[in-house]
């Protein structure tokens, strides 16, 4: 293990695996370098083990370097750049600092340990223009189901006698602070409108609105940090709570928003929370807020209603209903900021709540893989993006300016022509809400078996 591009397979052979710099011509400090090249433990590691299999089996790997190899869910392209922002090497084309440039914020759609152990979430703030990260109960359950980065902790909970309930909340709080700990330079470089990450409230809440407020307050009062969103369902019971908890100084990051009329609704919320904040004397400085506008997932169930009509004015509408909803959504945006109720409030040091584009992994193969940002470019939004579509907008992705303003007509027209063809677009986004409430309901079902499994083997006597 060494930083250098070559000679080390003179002294390891064919049998020898190395963990290196992969190329010549950047430079920094050796913290910097060994998290961009992967030269960690977290690469170590397997490269050791699959050395010492090698040698039992008598397979010989050839020598090759495993400097990229990494564990993490997150491709090695969706790590930083070895001419990044903190080398010294010539500039390259960099679609993610021309996103950044553009007002867009980029933040990552993902979290676990092994993305906090590793340092690749660190990697990826420096060398990948993120600034910002969410999380979901779907994000949590895969993590929990893979690796060992839990192992010990589970074990001294189980130890401990803690119930399902207590260990998933222990451990979902822990990883958020320490992310937000990462990204605590970020909060601070921004003035608090970045470095954020999200947590959300328990799913089986959303029709609770007393519920949520209460679980918000655990959560802010468990993580303890500044810059930690709380993520609310846009349920008719969550906006009540988002309501009341932004009139007691908590951000909130609204979820699992799919209909104009509702997101309007959510701007209310927020704008009530503020005046109640207000009210109470405090510092809507302080207080943030992004509302989350699901985008894939509305085209992925107008495509499939489209198909099943199969004219060719409904063929041809396919891929749009996404794009034109979400920026319908911005123009809703900036009638409210626009607003005397907003101007009144921006007055006394309130901020805006950021649309978010969430959901912006392209799930048919046929659409451009960067098209949900590509086509969604606007100031003062936000887009978290899943490690595979931040990796394909790193690598071939498109920045041409603002792509939300001018185009309100087109979009209302697509609108228009979905209902014509006999879309029925509020069925569609009812649909989607109810369907993503229950998949993250799933998934925390899927997290709570994880993680009983794993408190009754480290101790097979405990009651769940």
């Amino acid at each position: 293990m060494e930083a250098r591009v070559s000679g080390w397979e003179k002294i390891i052979g064919d049998a020898g695996r190395s963990v290196a710099v992969g190329q010549y011509g950047a430079s920094a400090d050796y913290q910097t370098l060994y998290h961009q090249f992967g030269i960690t433990a977290a690469a170590v590691a397997p490269a050791a083990r699959d050395s010492i299999r090698d040698a039992r089996n008598g397979t010989r790997p050839g020598g090759r370097p495993v400097a990229f190899a990494r564990p993490s869910a997150i491709p090695p392209a969706a790590l930083p750049d070895p001419e990044g922002p903190n080398m010294t090497s010539d500039s390259r084309h960099d679609p993610l600092a021309e996103l950044s440039a553009q007002g867009v914020a980029v933040w990552l759609d993902d979290l676990s340990r092994e993305l906090l152990a590793s340092g690749e979430l660190h990697s990826l703030i420096t060398g990948r223009h993120v600034v910002g990260v969410t999380t979901n109960p779907t994000i949590f359950a895969s993590a929990l189901a893979t690796g060992d980065r839990y192992d010990g902790q589970l074990s001294h909970l189980a130890e401990l006698g803690a119930s399902t309930e207590t260990a998933i909340f222990t451990v979902t709080t822990d990883d958020v602070r320490a992310a937000c700990d990462v990204l605590s330079p970020v909060y601070q470089q921004t003035a608090g409108k970045d470095g954020r990450v999200s947590i959300e409230v328990d799913p089986r809440l959303a029709r609770d609105a007393a519920g949520t407020a209460d679980m918000a307050r655990a959560l802010r009062s468990a993580v303890d940090r500044d810059n930690m969103f709380v993520k609310i369902p846009a349920t008719p019971e969550g906006l009540t709570a988002i309501t009341q908890v932004t009139s007691e100084g908590i951000s909130v990051n609204v979820t699992l928003i799919f209909a104009l009329a509702r997101y309007r609704a959510v701007m209310d919320a927020y704008l009530s929370g503020l005046e109640q904040a207000a009210a109470a004397g405090r510092d809507l400085a302080a207080i943030r807020s992004v509302a989350s506008f699901f985008i894939s997932r509305v085209d992925s169930e107008v495509d499939t209603r489209l198909d099943r009509i199969a004219t060719s004015q409904a063929t041809q509408l396919k891929g749009k209903a996404a794009i034109a909803n979400a920026r319908l959504a911005y123009q809703a945006y900036e009638e409210v900021i626009a607003s005397q109720r907003w101007q009144k409030l921006a007055g006394l040091g309130a901020q805006p709540q950021r649309p978010l584009w969430a959901s912006t992994g392209v799930k048919n193969h046929a659409y451009p893989d960067t098209m949900y940002v590509t086509e969604l470019v606007a100031p003062g939004t936000v887009n978290t993006m899943p490690g595979t579509t931040l990796a394909a907008f790193a690598d071939h992705g498109e920045v041409t300016g603002n792509t939300i303003r001018g185009r309100y007509h087109d979009a209302r027209r697509v609108l228009d022509q979905l209902a014509t063809v006999g879309v029925d677009f509020d069925d569609v986004t009812g649909q989607l809400e109810r369907e993503g409430l229950a998949k993250f309901e799933k998934s925390w079902h899927e997290l709570s078996h994880t993680i009983a499994a794993e408190l009754h083997r480290n101790h097979p006597a405990r009651q769940s």
